[in-house]
């Protein structure tokens, strides 16, 4: 009889001690992120672009860096947008699809733009 009581007891030591473990576990995963990205909500528009414009909307109105890559890798341009213009000109690229590489302070996105 004395075993079935030590195995009991054992048994809800191990159990509460486990649980204690997952909300310790669980405390550490559910910290919110500190680090922000300013450039997660982010508008580029309209995708596919046919006018030859993009337009790019950032939650800031910073001086941005805009970088265009084509699908191998070849920078095709660079080109700063201050905080107020949004507008960028895109007529003299070939139809295809780009990366859009957008820098605003430390942060910084990529997106992929179909031109048409």
């Amino acid at each position: 009889m004395k075993y079935k009581y030590l195995y009991i007891l054992l048994l809800f030591i191990v159990t509460s001690l486990g649980a204690n473990a997952q909300t310790v576990k669980n405390n550490v995963v559910a910290e919110p992120n500190k680090s922000e990205n300013s450039l997660e909500k982010v508008q580029i528009y309209p995708n596919p672009v046919t006018g030859g414009k993009i337009y790019i909307a950032t939650e800031t109105n910073t001086t941005k860096v805009i970088e265009m890559y084509d699908m191998l890798g070849k920078r095709i341009f660079i080109t700063d947008m201050s905080g107020f213009q949004k507008e960028l000109n895109v007529n003299n690229l070939k139809t295809g699809v780009y990366i859009l590489k957008i820098t605003e302070k430390n942060n910084s996105i990529t997106r992929k733009v179909i031109i048409k």
